[in-house]
């Protein structure tokens, strides 16, 4: 058959998908209505995550009425959200998080320097006072996490001081 330039009929086993497009590709292809997060391709304002690889599935979903109906929604609402994985969410360390180890490491210290047992940070008149009076005083947990999680750390640091002042 080859002899007289015919051509076998292409094989059926051959997929249509792009093998080589990554869900960024497809952000700047689509512009604003999709974003991408660890290497996942989401709707903004459906918050569904989208095949990246079959272009036609993504063209479905903007024409269904699902999409058109909360994408509606979406431009109604004054705060705009957007859906991101779990290991991005984990690896992001915000102000708060930061702000609330703070304050109970500096709680620890001062409980440790003014000789107050950590017990006394479960009565409920401290509790009260912590989370009207103290930003993300709240946030303080109960005595025997204080002294599992936090206490630790503070007689590590407790003892490399007094190492330090004795040289």
């Amino acid at each position: 058959m080859e002899r007289f330039g015919v051509k076998s009929a292409p094989s059926r086993n051959r997929s249509k998908t792009a093998l080589y497009v990554t869900p960024q590709d497809r952000v700047t292809e689509f512009g604003s209505e999709l974003h991408e997060d660890g290497g996942k391709l989401f709707c903004t304002s459906c918050n569904v995550v989208l095949n990246h690889v079959r272009k036609s599935a993504i063209n479905d979903h903007l024409k269904s009425k699902t999409h058109t109906k909360r994408k509606a929604e979406f431009e109604e609402q004054n705060v705009r959200k957007k859906q991101r994985t779990l290991t991005a969410s984990l690896q992001c360390n915000s102000t708060a998080q930061t702000e609330k180890t703070s304050v109970i490491q500096d709680f620890v210290k001062m409980c440790l320097e003014a000789n107050i047992p950590l017990e006394k940070a479960d009565h409920p008149a401290v509790r009260a006072f912590l989370s009207r009076h103290v930003k993300n005083g709240s946030s303080i947990p109960k005595s025997d996490q204080l002294r599992k999680a936090y206490l630790p750390d503070g007689c590590d640091n407790e003892n490399q001081l007094i190492n330090t002042e004795d040289r």
